[in-house]
């Protein structure tokens, strides 16, 4: 366990708040592969909402934290330490205090080779000049934030997203919909210097169809603030919170930028009513920890069993599509035949030996918990359901956790049940479920305590 702060909590005075924030823009230049979705060559043809990474540093004089949020589908660990590793030397900035997350917008570019989508020759491999600047762009808008802290003040209130989206298996079935947002002034003339917000969403209602570059609905909730509450200059941090699975699916009636807009209104309007209710304080105590943990390897059958479940997966998809299921259902089993395709993928990585150097490019997994006074911000690698984080949560009222943080785990982390059930989070997996997110979970406990 790291702790990265210059005194233990609890004996450490809370001091003047310094804060400071920036933007970079990540939006590609020339044409990518949008990645998110498998057997389509999905070729973007044009921006509908820029991509950004944007920063807020924090600091109580003593000990700081630098949150960088990118509307990217994936950050790797070894992005996230390239780019910890640039900042310490530009900053002298502690790379542990720094979380680096990413929405997971399915509307973007690729920044990591899946395995699971080895089989799918639509899909290209990762564009090593495009990652290169994305880190880059991560840096400037981190580098820059630092560099213009001044005195400040800080508030957090939780509102209610209800309404953009459910758990996407069940929709009456587990969800988090809480929105904490937190909300930064300037001191001198109270001016907005960042909000960030955490919801736990996955960002996919546009789909394989939609060929333009977005952040999908967190884009546009970023949009909704800034044109109606804080101005276009004030920086969004946006997470997304453990949404192995939480979808829109059941909620939007098509897969359409309107209906990414109508809910990034959802959640922009959520923000806004939170924002109302704060109230702020110019003197703040922060710590930073982390921990890592090594997650079991999923036990794969053998090629000839997926490959039999391959089988099994599609009968049931065209079943459903003959009887003209309604159109979530439908969804749902053509997300359980991409999974048990790529189970095949794994399962034959697993049998020639291939799997071992991606299981090493993802371990450790970090779990970091970044304290402000009595909030905590926990930042969790790869996705995880959100099973995971109501345990936590239950026992730590006051913490927020951000999911694909620090890194990515080649998949999902799920509950017994979805294992049981073996749809297309489960088989979609590189490390042991439910053994991974439990760890996790007692990682997460540790550091809290």
């Amino acid at each position: 366990m790291r702790n990265c702060s210059n005194s233990p909590y609890g004996a450490n005075v809370p001091e003047q708040l310094l804060a400071g924030s920036a933007v970079a823009d990540i939006t590609p230049s020339e044409s990518v592969f949008l990645f998110g979705y498998p057997n389509v060559p999905r070729w973007s043809t044009g921006v509908h909402d820029p991509l950004l990474a944007s920063a807020l540093h924090i600091s109580d004089g003593a000990t700081a934290a630098l949150f960088v949020a990118s509307d990217i589908i994936f950050v790797t660990r070894s992005s996230t330490q390239r780019i910890r590793q640039r900042i310490t030397a530009a900053t002298g900035f502690p790379g542990a205090n720094i979380l680096i997350s990413a929405t997971h917008t399915h509307s973007g570019p690729m920044t990591v080779d899946y395995l699971a989508n080895e089989h799918d020759s639509a899909v290209p491999r990762t564009d090593a000049k495009y990652l290169q600047w994305f880190e880059d762009q991560c840096v400037a808008a981190a580098v820059r934030a630092v560099a213009t802290a001044a005195p400040a003040r800080i508030g957090l209130a939780v509102g209610d997203a209800t309404g953009v989206g459910s758990n996407r298996r069940d929709p009456d079935g587990p969800a988090d919909l809480s929105l904490p947002v937190l909300f930064v002034q300037r001191r001198a003339d109270a001016s907005p210097l960042a909000i960030m917000l955490i919801c736990s969403m996955h960002p996919t209602v546009l789909h394989e169809d939609s060929t333009l570059i977005s952040g999908d609905f967190p884009g546009l909730a970023r949009r909704y603030l800034q044109s109606r509450v804080v101005g276009a200059q004030c920086p969004i941090l946006y997470h997304t919170g453990p949404a192995g699975n939480q979808s829109p699916r059941h909620v939007v009636q098509s897969n359409t930028l309107s209906e990414a807009n109508r809910l990034g209104g959802i959640v922009g309007s959520a923000a806004e009513r939170a924002l109302s209710s704060i109230s702020f304080v110019d003197r703040v105590r922060i710590e930073c920890r982390s921990k890592e943990v090594y997650l079991p390897v999923r036990e794969f059958a053998s090629v000839a069993d997926a490959e039999r479940r391959l089988r099994h997966s599609l009968m049931r998809l065209e079943g459903l599509r003959r009887a003209k299921a309604p159109r979530a259902a439908v969804r749902t089993a053509e997300c359980d035949w991409f999974g048990a395709a790529e189970t095949v993928t794994l399962a034959r990585a697993a049998a020639d030996g291939r799997l071992a150097d991606v299981v090493r490019s993802c371990m450790p997994a970090e779990v970091q918990c970044i304290r402000i006074n009595d909030w905590n911000f926990v930042g969790w690698p790869g996705e995880l359901f959100v099973e995971f984080a109501l345990q936590v949560k239950a026992q730590r009222p006051n913490t927020f956790i951000i999911n694909y943080a620090n890194g990515e785990l080649q998949g999902y982390l799920v509950t017994q049940q979805a294992v049981d059930e073996g749809g297309y989070e489960a088989s979609n997996a590189l490390f042991k479920s439910p053994e991974g997110g439990d760890a996790i979970v007692r990682a997460t406990l540790e550091l809290l305590k």
